[in-house]
């Protein structure tokens, strides 16, 4: 697994203008989780042109299927009919894993209406609503999304607490 560069990950998705959602690990982390992540979970439109995007965004990071048993190169060429659903994918900045529904909340419309907006250095990105993660790893139910939803509860009960 190459050395993860999240934050310019998220750039050349941001810069290339890709619809996408931060979904998983590093959502929870901008929510103020502990947990660390070795993957960026992103719910992504998976129109064409939204494909095109992530296409152009990903030139010059290597991208791999890396759940095929060969690891093959991505066909960005081809991506925008591929008929995918998801993407896992290995680049030289990291794992990014591109989800067209997310279990607990929905296909990405949905993931898209329980995000918020963010205006950072890396550009405008949304992330999902506190309340939609801790749904979706409520959902998911497996031991680390447990994990998870113990620490996204917990910032959820401090941020509802009036201030002392």
């Amino acid at each position: 697994m190459p050395d993860s560069d999240f934050p310019s990950l998220l750039r050349v998705l941001a810069q290339a203008q890709v619809q996408f959602v931060l979904i998983g690990g590093y959502a929870a982390v901008v929510h103020g989780s502990p947990m660390v992540t070795h993957d960026l979970d992103v719910g992504c439109d998976f129109g064409p042109e939204n494909l095109r995007r992530l296409a152009h965004a990903l030139l010059g990071t290597e991208p791999i299927h890396r759940m095929t048993p060969k690891r093959v190169p991505l066909d960005l060429e081809n991506l925008p009919s591929a008929g995918f659903k998801n993407l896992y994918l290995s680049t030289k900045l990291g794992q990014l894993d591109c989800l067209s529904e997310l279990t607990g909340v929905g296909p990405f419309s949905a993931m898209w209406n329980e995000s918020l907006s963010f205006s950072t250095e890396l550009g405008v990105v949304r992330v999902l609503t506190l309340d939609a993660l801790i749904k979706s790893k409520q959902a998911l139910d497996r031991p680390r999304d447990r994990e998870a939803v113990h620490f996204l509860s917990a910032i959820r009960a401090k941020r509802s607490r009036p201030s002392e």
